[in-house]
């Protein structure tokens, strides 16, 4: 007799109807809806059915009875291990179709509907110049890679395809490294940065690293040829340097900027070049612009450079310390006010916005909901860059409802492969 909970191994021969939000293909069995991995639409499937999966289940396939025209060889050897591409078998003008058809999905759950929607930007494999990995001691030397799908178990990889030359390049050698750090069952995650050529390591583990440990870390920024390695001792903490070889530098409308260990950047220079346009294009007019989570300056600096003045507001001391180094630098000090605060818990005010022409936010995965709910008393344009369809809809609905119009969308998609997409939109009275 099974016990409750345990896998079937029912086989059923299935037809994929359509792909998910999350990159699996859709299919019905039994009046269920069956989730079945690294399928496409139209494909004729034998599948074993696995554990429930919300009210459907998940299915692995067994063997394909039909190919889709779409389909493709994918290019990773760790496709179908790695957790971090879900759909490397889908040819590149069916993905763009299915990742543009995601946010607008987004959008109708939603109940909204834009005037404009771009065609995606893709920005392809090869360009991630940002990355986190995570690492697991064993017996054997410790596992650097990514997560397997839906698991906490880490899948470790030797290339991706995702990644800039240079952190392809440091792969082998980030496991050395990993190997010789984590004692079995430890865990940290190391993030990597490849800023034009000076390559950025922040390590995230518990703890300090002790004597042999800062020697290890010490000589590996060197042979590795690294610009700067970092530790920041649990994911609350503040990351220090350790090794620092010359200054780590983005360049902004030409504006330099001294990153500090783990500051946010947009994961590839493409994908910056695209936001960086939307924005400089929608708020060619404005005079006098609030930007709500600033970070280092992506959009604030050149928008100041440009002539505007700029009230950039970000919760990260380090980020608004990067930002205040950088506008006495580049003689903005006129055009570029700089205020610390955060914004979830102290979102600026509808009265706080008077004077201002324009509206510029770009907040993190959860987006905006607590300074959304005062912008719907606001009057001017807002430009607002997500990196999450779904938590973009629930604010964008708010702004509608409070009288927005959803001027312009333009996805973008800066995580090839991945169900992951971005998005900068108009909004306007």
């Amino acid at each position: 007799m099974r016990r409750a909970g345990a896998p079937t191994r029912e086989e059923i021969e299935v037809t994929v109807d359509a792909l998910g939000d999350g990159g699996d293909g859709l299919a019905m069995a039994g009046g269920r809806r069956l989730y079945i991995p690294y399928s496409l639409p139209g494909e004729r499937l034998r599948v074993r059915l696995g554990a429930p999966r919300g009210q459907g289940r998940e299915a692995a396939i067994l063997a394909r009875l039909g190919d889709a025209p779409e389909r493709a060889e994918p290019p990773c050897p760790h496709f179908g291990q790695c957790g971090g591409c879900a759909l490397q078998h889908m040819a590149g003008s069916a993905y763009a179709a299915w990742k543009q058809g995601r946010v607008v999905r987004a959008l109708v759950r939603r109940g909204l509907v834009a005037a404009r929607i771009d065609a995606m930007v893709v920005t392809g494999p090869g360009t991630r110049r940002r990355a986190r990995f995570a690492a697991i001691g064993t017996a054997l030397g410790a596992v650097l890679g990514f997560n397997r799908r839906q698991s906490r178990q880490i899948v470790g990889i030797e290339t991706c395809p995702l990644l800039t030359p240079p952190l392809q390049a440091l792969l082998p050698s980030l496991g050395s490294l990993a190997s010789d750090l984590l004692a079995p069952g430890a865990k940290a995650d190391m993030e990597v940065l490849d800023l034009s050529g000076a390559l950025d390591v922040l390590i995230v583990a518990d703890g300090r690293p002790d004597l042999a440990q800062l020697e290890r870390l010490a000589a590996y920024a060197g042979d590795a040829g690294l610009r700067r390695l970092s530790w920041q001792s649990g994911e609350r903490a503040t990351p220090e340097p350790i090794v620092r070889h010359g200054p780590l530098v983005a360049a902004f409308a030409g504006i330099a900027v001294a990153l500090p260990p783990g500051a946010f950047l947009q994961p590839s220079l493409a994908g910056e070049a695209a936001l960086q346009g939307f924005v400089m294009e929608e708020l060619r007019d404005a005079r006098r612009i609030v930007e709500l989570y600033a970070g280092c300056g992506t959009f604030s600096l050149p928008l100041a450079a440009r002539g505007a003045r700029v009230l950039a507001v970000e919760g990260n001391a380090a980020m608004v310390a990067a930002l205040l180094e950088a506008a006495p630098t580049a003689a903005l000090a006129g055009r570029l006010c700089v205020e610390r605060r955060d914004l979830a818990r102290r979102p600026l005010a509808a009265a706080e916005f008077l004077g201002a022409d324009a509206i510029l936010l770009n907040p993190p995965r959860g987006g905006a909901e607590p300074q959304v709910r005062q912008l719907g008393e606001a009057t001017q344009p807002i430009v607002y860059v997500s990196c999450n369809p779904a938590s973009f809809a629930r604010d964008a609905r708010h702004l509608v409802g409070a009288g927005y119009r959803l001027a312009r969308v333009m996805p973008v998609d800066q995580f090839h492969w991945s169900p992951h997409a971005e998005l900068a939109a108009l909004f306007s009275r």
